[in-house]
C-alpha cells in the first residue's frame, strides 16, 4: 500500500512540473507501424516504428534518463518523408537493464544490434543529449551504419558538463519528470534509485572522446545546441565542432537543452532542412 502511495506521488509530481515548465507535449504520438521489444546484447530493447518503411530511415535517440516518447513533437513531422524508428536506450523506459554499468559505446552496440534486429543497414540520426553522444561513438566506429548525425546538446569529454548544472531548476525539473515516467514504464518501477546511480556514474566519467576520434568522422554531422544551454558548455561545442571535419554548427538563441520541446517548429525546421540537402 505505501509503494502504490508513493507511485501515485510520483505521478502527480511529475504532472504537476510538466505543467510548470511547459514539457506537457503539444502533440499526440501518431499510431506505430510496429513496436515490440528486440532482444540485444544482454537486455530486452524497446523499438516502435513510424511512417513508410519505403522511405529513408531515420533513429531517434533520447538523452540520458528519457525514453523515446520524448520525441512526441518530432516523430509526426519526421514520420511525414522518412521512416522513423525510436528506442528506449537500455535501462530507459520500457527497455530492461543487466548487472553491466551503462555506458556510450555500450548503448552504441545496443543500437547497432537493434538496427541489425529490424534488418536496417544504415540510417539517418537524430540524438539528444546522451542520444548525440551515442550517434558520435556509432559515427567513430561505425561509419558505414549512418547517413547523416544530428547531435543536440552533446558533450565528447565530461568536462564539457556545466559545474553548475545541479544548481539548474530546469534540469532538476526535468529529473523529477523522468523519475515519474521511469516509474509509469520501465519493468523495474522500483528500480529508479539504483538507475540514476548507474547513469550518474556514467555521466561522470564519460564519454571520453579523443580529439583524434573526432577528427577521423566523416560522417556528414550537424552539431546543434541553444545559446542558453543549462546541461553543455556553448564552448565545448564550438570546440567539438571544429575537431569534427564533416561538421556544421548551429546555435540556437533563446534557447537551452530542451529545445525539441520549447521550440519545437525551429528544431525540426532545422532538422529536416539538414538532413534533406
Amino acid at each position: 500500500m505505501q509503494s502504490l502511495m508513493w507511485l501515485k506521488r510520483i505521478t502527480i509530481l511529475a504532472t504537476l512540473v510538466l505543467l510548470a515548465i511547459g514539457m506537457v507535449a503539444a502533440q499526440e504520438l501518431p499510431e506505430a507501424v510496429s513496436s515490440g521489444m528486440a532482444a540485444v546484447n544482454d537486455i530486452e530493447m524497446y523499438y516502435a516504428t513510424y511512417g513508410d518503411p519505403a522511405n529513408p530511415a531515420l533513429l531517434l535517440l533520447h538523452g540520458g534518463l528519457g525514453n523515446a516518447d520524448y520525441f512526441v513533437n518530432q516523430i509526426p513531422a519526421f514520420s511525414e518523408n522518412y521512416y522513423v524508428i525510436a528506442a528506449d536506450s537500455r535501462g530507459h523506459g520500457r527497455s530492461t537493464m543487466s548487472e553491466q554499468q551503462i555506458g556510450y559505446t555500450l548503448m552504441a552496440s545496443d543500437v547497432l544490434a537493434l538496427l541489425d534486429y529490424l534488418e536496417i543497414e544504415a540510417v539517418n540520426l537524430v540524438g539528444w543529449s546522451d542520444g548525440g553522444i551515442i550517434g558520435l561513438d556509432i559515427a567513430m566506429n561505425h561509419p558505414d551504419r549512418l547517413i547523416k548525425l544530428v547531435a543536440y546538446g552533446a558533450n565528447y569529454t565530461p568536462a564539457g558538463v556545466r559545474t553548475d548544472v545541479g544548481e539548474s531548476e530546469r534540469f532538476n525539473q526535468y529529473i523529477e519528470m523522468a523519475a515519474g515516467d521511469y516509474v509509469k514504464l520501465s519493468p523495474t518501477p522500483d528500480g529508479f534509485d539504483a538507475f540514476l546511480g548507474n547513469i550518474g556514474n556514467m555521466w561522470a566519467t564519460e564519454p571520453n572522446f579523443t580529439p583524434e576520434q573526432l577528427g577521423s568522422i566523416t560522417t556528414p554531422t550537424l552539431i546543434l545546441d541553444g545559446m542558453l544551454e543549462e546541461a553543455i558548455y556553448v564552448e565545448h561545442a564550438l570546440e567539438m565542432a571544429k575537431l569534427i571535419p564533416t561538421a556544421d554548427l548551429l546555435l540556437m538563441s533563446d534557447i537551452g537543452h530542451f529545445a525539441m520541446w520549447d521550440k519545437t517548429e525551429e528544431f525540426n525546421h532545422i532538422v529536416l532542412d539538414y538532413l534533406g540537402r
